[in-house]
C-alpha cells in the first residue's frame, strides 16, 4: 500500500482563504439585503441614509478585493508547490561525473 503523505496548509494560504471567505460572503449579503429591502417593502428615500449607501458600496469594492485575493493565494500557491516539488527530486551528483 502506498504511503500517504499528509497535505499541509499553510498559515498564509490559510489566511487568504478565509479572507476571501469572509469578503465575498459578505458582498453577497449586501446584494441579497439590497435586492430584498425594497421587495419587503422598504422606502426608497431610506436608502439615502449611510447604513444603505455603505450596504451598496460593498459589493462594488468587496467583489475585486476577493478578485485580488483569489490571484494572490493562486500565485502563493502555485509558488509553494514548485519549492515543494523542488525539493523532493534528489540531485544526482553522479551524471556529473566522467
Amino acid at each position: 500500500m502506498a504511503k500517504e503523505t499528509p497535505v499541509t496548509i499553510h498559515r498564509n494560504e490559510r489566511v487568504l482563504a478565509f479572507m476571501i471567505a469572509g469578503i465575498v460572503g459578505l458582498s453577497i449579503v449586501a446584494l441579497f439585503a439590497l435586492m430584498i429591502a425594497p421587495a419587503s417593502g422598504l422606502p426608497a428615500n431610506q436608502f439615502q441614509g449611510g447604513f444603505w449607501q455603505a450596504v451598496a458600496l460593498l459589493p462594488g469594492v468587496g467583489l475585486p478585493i476577493g478578485f485580488l485575493l483569489i490571484i494572490a493565494l493562486l500565485v502563493i500557491s502555485a509558488r509553494r508547490r514548485g519549492r515543494d516539488a523542488a525539493a523532493s527530486v534528489p540531485r544526482n551528483s553522479s551524471s556529473t561525473k566522467k
